[in-house]
């Protein structure tokens, strides 16, 4: 069964849930996971993709388009598909993937922006009522 984790961050910045992508990605990928970084629309992905660059200066997780990356371990992609990626979803776009079955661990990344709380909440309880494991982590920093 797919285990969510939903990250409530302290900050109403919509950025900031691109950051802490960054930092979950890197630990993730540090730790030997392939990620998939779902992102709602092309200039979400752009946005996350330079951030990837820069978001740490002694660090760097190779990275690119699930189009042209379909075998790495860190993809940025969009659309309705996920290609052959089923360990770790981070989902930035604003509704559940229909993919999001096929992983073995969710991310979702909150802030205290309302359109994005509200969809956290719903994308809660779509997860409860698929019978999805469900955890969630207040951050009290960034």
């Amino acid at each position: 069964m797919t285990q969510v984790d939903f990250y409530i961050l302290p900050s109403a910045d919509p950025l900031a849930r691109l950051d802490f992508a960054c930092k979950l990605t890197e630990k993730a990928w540090r730790m030997g996971h392939r990620i998939y970084l779902h992102c709602s629309d092309a200039a979400q992905r752009d946005e996350l993709d330079a951030r990837l660059w820069r978001f740490k200066g002694e660090s760097f997780v190779p990275h690119g388009p699930a189009e042209s990356e379909p075998e790495g371990l860190v993809a940025l992609g969009l659309g309705d598909s996920c290609g052959d990626h089923q360990d770790l979803l981070v989902n930035l776009d604003l509704k559940v993937p229909p993919f999001a079955k096929a992983f073995a661990r969710v991310a979702e990344v909150v802030v205290e922006d309302p359109a994005i709380r509200q969809a956290a909440r719903e994308s809660f309880r779509f997860y409860r009522e698929q019978g999805y494991s469900l955890q969630d982590h207040r951050l009290q920093r960034l």
